[in-house]
């Protein structure tokens, strides 16, 4: 039976409720409701395919540009990191930063691809969105609304990667955390799909959500021409809580109906110490200099799966801090890619190995 896990991924829980405090009055941000799911899957959505002529976003362009572009008309929200909101509209996208309390090292320009990257492909033709809850679910549990499943295609027939950006179970960092793993993964020719969930109630809630997009990707498998055999789940500080969680005990001790377990789990920065009886391979990375989930947490961890013969592959990044996301321009630069490899070294032989080099433009062939 999984524990409840209803801490928010930290060890400092009280000084990050200090900063979620501080940056709540700063930036106007409202509670976030609470509630539970049920389970039925919906059919994918489909793409805006909004008209050519909208001009890229720029570090210039603001909160309001992004909540207002035809490209995201529907889902605008989803993007950014707080439910329930009521954001400063007139904030620029090269300040994205001070909506992510709890991370560090977020780059505007890697924030500005990931953004720009859903509005070309949403123009190919590309659902880019899913909701992963009923129209009826949504009405009866208002807050399921929080969650849904972002898409980046890679190649057809490919394993998938279901990333849990991180954000102490109080907001979700995708834009940091989410888009800019899932483009690194796609130019490689992994299909990858980024889970918002429910904040504000722990980490139950949001591992049951992230279970329950295991089950509709599988559910939907054929149409997202995406392989249901191999897949792998990242996480980041508490998105990396939900994916050992479903690496330990399966998407079924969550609600789901899936039973199978990844064939991989990557955790970034995390003080997660629960266990299964048997755990899949496990790619684990942390900053030297992380002062909310120490290195030597994840090294205890590291210990114990290797004392159950799991297959890890651990790195401690010097000079760097919790919450640095991709890496970009820092110590952690290109371990998107090198936890890629990780994964698909252990791939059953049944499916598509993607090369480990670039798909031009996540390319579907």
């Amino acid at each position: 039976m999984a524990p409840n896990h209803q801490d928010a991924g930290s060890d400092r829980y009280p000084l990050r409720l200090l900063v979620i405090a501080t940056a709540c009055f700063a930036l106007g941000l409202g509670e976030v409701k609470a509630q539970q799911g049920a389970m039925h899957l919906p059919s994918p959505t489909v793409a805006a395919n909004a008209p050519p002529g909208i001009q890229p976003l720029t570090p210039d362009s603001t909160i309001s540009d992004l909540l207002n572009h035809p490209d995201f008309r529907g889902f605008a929200r989803h993007l950014l990191p707080w439910a329930d909101t009521r954001y400063d509209e007139s904030l620029p996208l090269r300040q994205i930063s001070r909506l992510l309390p709890y991370h560090s090292s977020v780059d505007p320009e890697t924030v500005l691809s990931g953004l720009n990257r859903l509005v070309e492909l949403n123009r190919q033709g590309v659902s880019v969105f899913h909701e992963i809850y009923s129209e009826q679910e949504r009405v009866q549990k208002p807050d399921l609304d929080e969650a849904g499943l972002f898409f980046f295609p890679g190649k057809a027939g490919a394993p998938f990667a279901l990333i849990a950006p991180g954000g102490g179970f109080s907001y979700v960092g995708s834009v940091h955390e989410g888009f800019p793993y899932a483009i690194s993964l796609a130019e490689l020719g992994f299909n990858a799909f980024i889970v918002t969930y429910r904040t504000g109630q722990g980490g139950r809630a949001a591992t049951e959500d992230m279970a329950r997009t295991v089950d509709y990707i599988m559910a939907n498998a054929d149409a997202l021409k995406v392989a249901s055999a191999g897949y792998s789940v990242w996480g980041s500080s508490a998105g990396a809580r939900m994916a050992a969680y479903l690496g330990s005990h399966g998407p079924s001790a969550f609600g789901a109906n899936t039973t199978k377990r990844p064939s991989t789990v990557v955790m970034a920065y995390t003080s997660h110490s629960d266990l299964g009886d048997i755990e899949p391979p496990t790619y684990a990375i942390v900053g030297e200099r992380d002062g909310i989930a120490p290195p030597v947490n994840m090294q205890r961890r590291v210990k114990a799966l290797q004392n159950l013969d799991t297959d890890v592959s651990f790195r401690i990044v010097p000079d760097i801090g919790h919450g640095f996301g991709a890496g970009t321009n820092t110590p952690a630069q290109g371990w998107i890619k090198e936890a890629a490899e990780f994964w698909q070294a252990h791939l059953p032989d049944t499916v598509l190995h993607p090369k480990t080099q670039t798909n031009p433009r996540g390319n579907r062939n």
